[in-house]
Order: structure tokens, then sequence, then C-alpha cells
């Protein structure tokens, strides 16, 4: 599914337990993973850049020490420059399935504009991404690193997230041991002049909820549960996840680089700016 993986590296607590994490892609026939490191030269001083490059080169030796011993095929290289550019350019010519970034809990607002690496890729990346949340230490480690326990599917019934359900498929016949498949009616659309219809569209999208439950459970041995809440989309996912400390939200999103859906505000990029969990964005078409 996701053969060969690209792991951005920081120096930071987010991508020394991101690369922890690591170790659940490998369920998925994760076999070989670049190991990036970047920094921003026009954020360095000349004099201590050779220092700072001791640095990273001993920080990818350690984070390569672990991979290596999750059972990867490892390589490791420093870049710099446009770091957005660099990291999708090799992405794509590497053909690396899947880009991993850590990401500090509930900080993606600022590091929006604060110019990020972790969410500054989402601009230009036509690859599918999966930002690694910083694990909370209170929980014990196998509720916190390994994301195939389970996965949230939030679904809108739209093309975008039909591809995503796609790899839920995929990450279904590779080991996943459940999944939560959730449709929110939008109570911004629905209220007040289509509330007493909301009993018909619960019976109608809880049928499509049950057909995709029914093809998930043909695949493997696995447990699926279906919801359907009525509110705003981004506050009842937040809250499903909190309420079940759900490690994965798998969710579709638009294609080219996700720039319409970043300056829309659109569901899946709340979820990104907000979530507590991981989350897999998948995009959709392409132009």
């Amino acid at each position: 599914m996701f053969e060969k993986i690209m792991v951005v590296s920081e120096v930071s607590n987010a991508s020394v337990e991101m690369v922890k994490c690591v170790k659940s892609l490998r369920a998925l026939g994760a076999e070989e993973c670049l190991l990036v490191q970047c920094f921003n030269p026009q954020d360095i001083d000349a004099g201590v850049s050779s220092y700072l490059t001791s640095i990273f080169n001993e920080k990818l030796k350690n984070q390569s020490t672990i991979l290596t011993e999750q059972g990867f095929t490892v390589k490791t290289q420093i870049i710099s420059g446009n770091l957005k550019n660099e990291i999708n350019r090799i992405a794509q010519e590497g053909q690396y399935s899947l880009i991993i970034v850590g990401a500090e809990k509930h900080s993606i607002v600022g590091s929006l504009f604060l110019g990020g690496i972790a969410y500054d890729i989402l601009y230009g990346s036509v690859k599918p991404i999966l930002l690694i949340r910083e694990v909370n230490q209170e929980q014990p480690t196998t509720e916190t690193t390994d994301l195939m326990r389970h996965v949230l599917f939030p679904t809108d019934f739209s093309e975008n997230a039909d591809i995503a359900f796609e790899q839920v498929k995929e990450m279904v016949k590779n080991g996943v041991k459940k999944v939560t498949i959730f449709h929110i009616q939008d109570e911004s659309k629905i209220n007040p002049y289509l509330l007493h219809r909301l009993v018909e569209f619960n019976e109608i999208d809880n049928g499509r909820l049950q057909k995709y439950k029914d093809e998930l459970e043909s695949l493997n041995d696995v447990e699926v549960a279906i919801q359907i809440r009525f509110g705003a989309p981004t506050a009842e996912i937040i809250k499903l996840v909190d309420e079940e400390k759900i490690p994965l939200i798998v969710m579709g999103t638009q294609g080219r680089g996700f720039i319409k859906e970043i300056f829309l505000g659109s569901v899946s990029h709340n979820i990104v700016r907000h979530a507590s969990a991981s989350v897999l964005l998948i995009p959709g078409y392409r132009e």
C-alpha cells in the first residue's frame, strides 16, 4: 500500500515521537524509508551552519537507527532552500507513496502563518500526507503509537471521500483492527428549513454507512462501527476522537496541493488544525 515512505524530520519533540509511530506503517507494506532533515538557510547564521549540520547528522543517525530497528531500509538526506518544493520534488521523482511529518498538538494555526515545515507541505503536495501528532506521554505507549489500532473515516459521501475510502479498504486488508465510519448531518445546512426531514436523512445515510460497513467486513476480520450525529462536522469529529481516543483519522481532500481547501477552511483542514489524532489526508482529483 505504502511501500516507499518519506519521513520529514525537524529538530523538535514532534519529530522524535513521529519516528516512534512510523512502525505502524510496516503493517501497510512500508519497507523503504527516506528520512529527510530540513532546515531553511535563511533562518540560520552562516557562522553556525556547520555546527547545526553536525547536529542534524547526529539526529538523523539516531532516528535512522530507530527506523532500522523497526524493520525499514533507511536512506537519509539533508535538504535546504525552498523546503516545500524540494520535499514534493523528491517525493515525486523518488516515487514515494506517502509523506510523513510530525505535528505538535493544536499548533497548526500558528504554523500555517509562521511557515512551519509540516503545514507548508500541504500547499504543494499531490501525495498522501500523514501528519503524526505528538504523543501524549500520559497515555500508555500502545494507545499512542499504534495508529492501526482504530481508524476514523468521516464521510460526506463525496467523490473525495470515496477515494479516501479505497485507502481505508486497503488498510483493513492489511490488518487495521477497528474502523469507525462517521457521518455528520451538517446543522448549518439542515436547520431550520430541513430539520423536519432529519429522521428521513438519517435513515437514508445509515443505509449508505451500512453498505460501507458490509464492504469492510467482507475484506478481513475487522470491527466496524457506524455513527451518525447532528451538528458542526469539525466539532463532532473532534469530539468523537476525544471520546474514543482514536489515534488516526483518514480523510479525503481536494487535490492540487490542497490549496483551495486551506484558504476556504474546509472540514479536513480544520481537523488538521485542531484534532488531537494523527491525520492521513488522501488527495482527490488532479489537474
